[in-house]
């Protein structure tokens, strides 16, 4: 049985709550820069709502493919420009990449932000041609999850494209959300919370890599470590790494984390 404190990652980093401020200062430059060079398309519109908008990074050439990274925060917070300068690895690559806001908690529910990521997905996938890598951190590691489970409507051409998913110190599990004060905003009940829960769904038909800090509270190792196994997914458990700074690889194109988004997992069997 979880509580409350298992799920604070703030109080246990070093300097934890300088982080926001740092994430939204270098997304700031970096997609200042982008914008400049002529290399991002920003404010693009996946639906009607105030925060149904996805920035759309380039890579220098012709993109190789998508890869469309989805925030966290716990359902309840931040948007995708505090994490801009996250996309640099995989340009650099070569390829796009796509980072959507979503609606949060408590005006939305989270199987309405899971509508939302697939529907921006779809959007998205109609700017770029080519396969699709998903990633995502936290409340996003659980999105992009989802988007990999049958019950979730998404276009079947869109659906055929997806060729790699990587949830980072994903939230597979809501259903210890439910009793803790945190759920206060996000209103889930037992049906949701079982439906919304990835590790409860059978294993998507594309390899699947759970991406987590060995430096995080034990709540997200538990949650990564059941979901690698519900899946039969590969686990990477990073060394040294904790909540906030286990997505660092992905500013840097040559770090594993970028190199296992762009491996497709399948001759490795999974």
């Amino acid at each position: 049985m979880y509580s409350d404190i298992d799920f604070v990652n703030v109080d246990f980093i070093p300097d934890g709550a300088a982080y926001p401020d740092r994430w939204e200062a270098e997304g700031q430059a970096y997609r200042e820069r982008e914008a400049s060079i002529g290399r991002a398309r920003l404010n693009v519109a996946y639906g009607d709502g105030a925060r149904q908008k996805l920035d759309l990074f380039h890579p220098a050439g012709k993109a190789e493919g998508l890869v469309m990274f989805v925030h966290g925060g716990y359902w309840l917070r931040f948007d995708r420009a505090f994490w801009s300068h996250f996309a640099e690895g995989l340009t650099d690559r070569g390829w796009a990449v796509a980072m959507p806001s979503y609606t949060l908690a408590p005006e939305a529910r989270v199987r309405a932000m899971t509508l939302e990521i697939a529907r921006a997905l779809e959007v998205a996938a109609g700017l770029v041609a080519g396969p699709i890598r998903l990633a995502g951190h936290s409340a996003g590691g659980h999105l992009v999850a989802r988007m990999g489970c049958r019950d979730v409507a998404l276009d079947p051409s869109v659906r055929a494209r997806i060729e790699k998913i990587v949830p980072i110190s994903p939230v597979a599990d809501l259903r210890p959300l439910v009793d803790i004060s945190m759920n206060e905003g996000l209103r889930l009940d037992a049906d949701e919370a079982r439906a919304e829960s990835p590790v409860l769904h059978e294993r998507p038909d594309v390899p699947v890599t759970v991406w987590v800090g060995a430096e995080e509270r034990p709540v997200f190792l538990d949650q990564a470590i059941a979901l690698s196994e519900v899946w039969n997914a590969e686990l990477r458990v990073d060394p040294g790494r904790h909540h906030f700074d286990v997505i660092d690889g992905l500013k840097h194109a040559d770090s594993p984390m970028v190199e296992s988004l762009l491996s497709d997992g399948r001759d490795a069997g999974l």
